[in-house]
């Protein structure tokens, strides 16, 4: 057994979201994270399930956390998530979206959908308002690469 099993369980990947509507907004979920001492911004994503790929992973947090399908899908990258997991995090930037209802998990409630322009989700990154990294880095990611 690896480093990996013992202290984090079976190692498994990561995916996260930017999701862009048609007039340039992003997605942006908001939730209370008592133990990080209060209200965070973050981006739809979360680990993958056994036999998913992260694009199938990327898909269905999409749809759960903020209840949105989308037609076109990137790639943004992949990355470590620390230097003692060989788990990985995978970028994903999403278009041409259908928006629906959240089908939030028991751990997810209580997540709440905005939409913001890129911009001020930047600007809110840059704060410090995002609680994990991957979604900070993503939305860099997806502005520089923007079509």
């Amino acid at each position: 057994m690896n480093d990996d099993t013992q202290a984090l369980g079976p190692v498994r990947d990561a995916s996260v979201v930017v999701a862009r509507d048609a007039d340039d907004m992003v997605a942006v979920l908001t939730a209370d994270f008592p133990r990080h001492g209060g209200e965070y911004l973050f981006l739809p994503g979360g680990r993958r399930e056994d036999g998913e790929t992260t694009e199938e992973c990327a898909r269905r947090e999409l749809r759960e956390e903020a209840g949105i399908t989308a037609q076109q899908w990137r790639s943004l990258g992949s990355y470590a998530i620390t230097l003692e997991s060989t788990a990985r995090v995978h970028l994903f930037e999403a278009r041409d979206l259908t928006c629906g209802p959240q089908a939030l998990t028991p751990t997810e409630e209580g997540f709440k959908l905005s939409w913001w322009p890129m911009g001020d989700a930047i600007h809110a990154a840059a704060e410090g308002r995002f609680l994990l990294p991957a979604g900070p880095l993503a939305l860099l990611l997806a502005n520089r690469a923007a079509p």
